[in-house]
């Protein structure tokens, strides 16, 4: 399988050219990718010519990599790496690629490429007297779950014993290859549960959001609710008692308060005699009467010097 190489030049054709609806289509595919990056359409292009001829001759990787201005060795590195593309004649009407990777392996895969050599031939990649089938080993087909597996052309047939494989083979033979139904070969869909599915048989139920109201199990207490007026404006202050009278609510009592300030001590707005007894009277710092002499400008009283101070014995 490691190993790919061209067929020998006694089964390679002189020329390759696509036909009329092929060559429409490959000029359409070539479009799709910006004018830098148009060798991108290599592989595309590589499996047209095999669809048209039965596997990709050198005439055809020659003439893909004139189509694409590709150096040769690069189209020759695609070509041999992928075993999508067939270097050497195959079947006709099948050719069978029997997966040799580790889990197809354990599930019975030497098994159906005895198969393949008792049905097709005792070689890989080599047709039968026909010309009509062939088969090879290939690397992992990608789904190991439904080991062991083949793939014929473009379509894997999964979950295969020997004796299915054998009646899938005189299908193609018979030329009745489209009655035979890819996929797994057993009882399930896919990659299910063969017989369906094992898990999750209870009705599933739709997950509350906590924004639902959700009844409470039988006996249990349940919290209490919101208060009615949450989200409202709070108007349950002291300053909001309406029995309160204020200026604006009581007008006749306003102006007997005003009028009973203007007639008060020290007033600003009525004149009246400070008292000097009193806090704001003269011994509290208040303008002296007229007259009198307070403060700095009293007389104050000289102490008498002693001996020592004035120089005297």
């Amino acid at each position: 399988m490691s190993v790919r190489r061209l067929a020998e030049d006694q089964f390679q054709p002189p020329a390759f050219a696509f036909n009329e609806e092929n060559a429409v289509w490959a000029e359409a595919t070539i479009r799709k990718y910006p004018p830098a990056r148009q060798q991108s359409a290599v592989i595309p292009l590589l499996m047209r010519a095999q669809e048209q001829d039965g596997w990709v001759t050198k005439a055809a990787i020659e003439h893909v990599a004139d189509r694409l201005e590709m150096p040769l060795i690069r189209v020759l590195e695609v070509a041999t790496f992928y075993t999508q593309f067939q270097l050497k004649p195959v079947g006709t009407r099948a050719h069978v690629q029997v997966c040799g990777t580790t889990p197809c392996m354990l599930r019975g895969a030497e098994q159906l490429m005895d198969v393949c050599r008792h049905k097709i031939h005792h070689d890989p990649l080599t047709p039968n007297a026909e010309g009509t089938l062939s088969w090879e080993e290939v690397e992992c087909q990608g789904a190991c779950v439904n080991a062991p597996m083949v793939i014929i052309f473009k379509d894997a047939y999964e979950d295969l014993t020997s004796e299915r494989l054998e009646e899938i083979i005189d299908a193609f033979e018979a030329g009745r290859g489209s009655e035979i139904q890819p996929g797994p070969q057993i009882d399930r869909a896919f990659s299910a549960p063969e017989g369906g599915p094992l898990t999750l048989l209870d009705e599933i139920k739709p997950v509350r959001t906590n924004l639902e109201p959700q009844p409470a199990p039988e006996g249990e207490v349940t919290a209490a609710g919101a208060p009615d007026n949450a989200g409202r404006h709070k108007d349950t202050a002291p300053e909001t008692d309406a029995s309160l009278k204020t200026p604006v609510t009581d007008k006749e009592g306003a102006k007997t308060q005003a009028k009973a300030a203007e007639t008060g001590p020290l007033s600003a707005t009525m004149k009246s005699e400070p008292d000097p007894k009193v806090a704001g009277g003269a011994g509290e710092g208040a303008p002296a009467e007229p007259g009198t002499v307070s403060g700095d400008l009293k007389q104050k009283r000289a102490r008498k010097k002693t001996s020592a101070e004035d120089g005297t014995a």
